[in-house]
């Protein structure tokens, strides 16, 4: 009876380290990303979009009035572009020369030189411009107008408006495949709209329920597959071909960014209440959460380096709750961009 008592003890010793080996792996997988560098901004101000210049490494980020350029490997201020006001977003033409800022606050679009960051020229857009994408295949530029339930087109090259589109409700954040599509988050509509880039006509719009009030969206080419960030804390994955929303994940509350990295795999959603959520294809197709990171109340917004693989994520202090109404200001001094990698 010892021996088998002993035998059993050893047994059941070995089972215990074993589960608590597994247990260890499995928390450590859980936490691969982490914080691993962070950039300090002077002054104030809220922000909204972010974009990486991959071939000139840097990182353009808008800044409530104007838009801060800085070293995307060291954080150094390389630049800004001054009088943006109410700027959302950043689009890069490089093969052009030149990048395009939406300034919802004079219903304008600037065009600065990539090279000495010196605005070239003003574009009258609808109300409210919001989102903004360059379209490289036609060296186009559409606009999306929060106001006017619009997109504006504007010819990247010579910088005139050649079209307005006419959207079914108020039009967000817009990605592009490689097969000539534009795709549009219809905030108050809870939809996708589906826009041939060389037409200008809208092709499709498809219903993302259960998604409520879409924000951020992201594209992953390769599988046809979309990822829209919703109000109602829910990442809707939607086939790019039929519109059909194939499966939702839990994200936090006040997501307005999605990310795809396409050499990893890896889909980011940044939300308000402090939350980065990652998710990752598994078996059977199917997406499954990797790791709910903490990061900073108020950091909703993002954008992704695909060379580093890394989330330039933008973090402050509020003098409030960062989603209150009103919106509280940023304590001057408190910003920073915390770099997010593996």
């Amino acid at each position: 009876m010892r021996r088998i008592r002993s035998s059993s003890t050893l047994i059941v010793f070995v089972l215990i380290i074993a589960a608590s080996v597994m247990s260890f792996a499995a928390d450590t997988a859980a936490k691969k990303f982490k914080v691993v560098n962070k950039f300090a901004l002077d002054g104030g101000g809220r922000w909204d979009y972010l974009v990486v210049d991959t071939q000139a490494r840097r990182l353009y980020m808008s800044r409530a009035t104007h838009v801060a350029v800085l070293d995307a490997d060291s954080g150094a201020v390389v630049g800004d572009i001054p009088d943006t006001p109410g700027v959302h977003g950043i689009a890069l033409a490089p093969e052009l020369g030149v990048g395009f800022i939406s300034e919802g606050g004079d219903n304008k679009v600037s065009v600065f030189d990539l090279k000495t960051l010196k605005v070239t020229a003003k574009i009258e857009t609808g109300g409210n411009p919001d989102s903004i994408v360059f379209h490289p295949a036609t060296h186009t530029l559409f606009v999306q107008n929060g106001k006017d339930n619009s997109s504006t087109v504007i010819d990247a090259a010579s910088h005139k408006v050649i079209d307005t589109i006419k959207l079914s409700g108020r039009p967000e954040f817009t990605v592009y495949d490689d097969r000539g599509n534009l795709f549009v988050n219809i905030e108050d509509k809870s939809s996708l709209a589906v826009i041939d880039a060389a037409t200008r006509k809208v092709k499709a719009t498809w219903s993302l329920a259960p998604c409520e009030e879409p924000t951020g969206l992201a594209i992953d080419n390769a599988s046809r597959t979309l990822f829209s960030a919703c109000a109602n804390k829910l990442l809707a994955v939607v086939n790019a071909d039929s519109g059909k929303v194939i499966q939702t994940l839990p994200i936090g509350d006040d997501c307005d960014a999605v990310a795809f990295d396409p050499k990893t795999g890896y889909v980011f959603a940044s939300s308000g209440d402090g939350k980065l959520a990652i998710f990752k294809k598994g078996k059977a197709d199917k997406y499954s959460v990797v790791q709910n990171m903490d990061s900073v109340p108020g950091s909703k917004t993002m954008t992704l380096d695909p060379d580093k693989h890394q989330i330039y994520l933008p973090s402050a202090k509020f003098t409030g709750k960062p989603d209150g109404h009103p919106r509280p200001a940023v304590v001057p001094g408190s910003i920073s961009i915390l770099i997010i990698g593996e």
